[in-house]
């Protein structure tokens, strides 16, 4: 099995940055030019750029939006987007400006059947993101918590057709103490041939993506560790695809 890299940029007052567990007010300014780090990540090799409007996630709407579809007119690799998307409008605006993917959060817990019907209308375009705490699903940029428990809301979204999960674990976002394996395997089980996990949230060493590259999960989303240069791109795309990394 080969996992897919996907760098992560996170983007918070026009600037790239990584937050602690979600923490707005412990965040890490890692570069002023988003668009600079998506190029350097394409000159790496990178297949995707994993894409949050911080700003949008905590307002419940698009707010970097202009900056995002810059960074799609620029590269000539996909990339998907989360953070703030609420409205068909949000999906159609990204989607029109050449974004890849749309990551649905917050709404997929609060507007079952609203998401339903995007996932039937765009198809793989809809990405669904589980992020959970304890397992129950975290919303509006991650500061509530719901009743319903990540699997529960994955076994539905199957039923309705979602070919791509982000399993994010909270806790470990940001961390570097290592990804939530068992989580996205059993995810990965239920799933089956059906729809790819991608595990987001606390790779900190190659050997994490080596791990991962044993397992059914698709692709890893990947930020603070390299911002904090524990490894760059290029090796861990190389430890993504091959057993001959070391």
């Amino acid at each position: 099995m080969s996992v897919t890299i996907f760098p992560a940029i996170d983007i918070l007052n026009g600037q790239c940055v990584r937050l602690e567990q979600g923490d707005y007010a412990k965040n890490t300014v890692y570069h002023d030019s988003p668009l600079q780090t998506a190029q350097s990540f394409e000159a790496a090799g990178a297949k995707w750029v994993h894409l949050v409007d911080l700003d949008g996630a905590k307002q419940k709407k698009p707010v970097n939006h202009e900056q995002i579809g810059e960074i799609a007119k620029q590269l000539t690799i996909p990339v998907q987007v989360g953070g703030g998307i609420r409205t068909e409008d949000d999906i159609a605006y990204y989607l029109n400006l050449g974004v890849k993917r749309v990551i649905l959060g917050s709404v997929a817990v609060n507007h079952l059947d609203f998401t339903k019907e995007m996932v039937q209308k765009y198809g793989d375009a809809i990405v669904i993101g589980l992020d959970a705490r304890n397992g129950y699903v975290a919303t509006e940029g991650w500061v509530e918590t719901s009743s319903i428990q990540a699997e529960d809301l994955a076994k539905m979204l199957l039923d309705a057709g979602v070919k791509t999960f982000i399993y994010t674990d909270i806790a470990k976002d940001g961390m570097l103490e290592g990804p939530n394996i068992d989580a996205c395997e059993r995810l990965a089980q239920m799933a089956g041939n059906h729809a790819e996990i991608i595990a987001s949230g606390g790779v900190s060493q190659l050997d994490d993506v080596e791990t991962l590259r044993e397992t059914a999960i698709a692709g890893v989303v990947i930020g603070k560790a390299l911002y904090d240069a524990r490894f760059d791109l290029a090796e861990a795309i190389k430890a993504g695809e091959n057993s001959n990394a070391h």
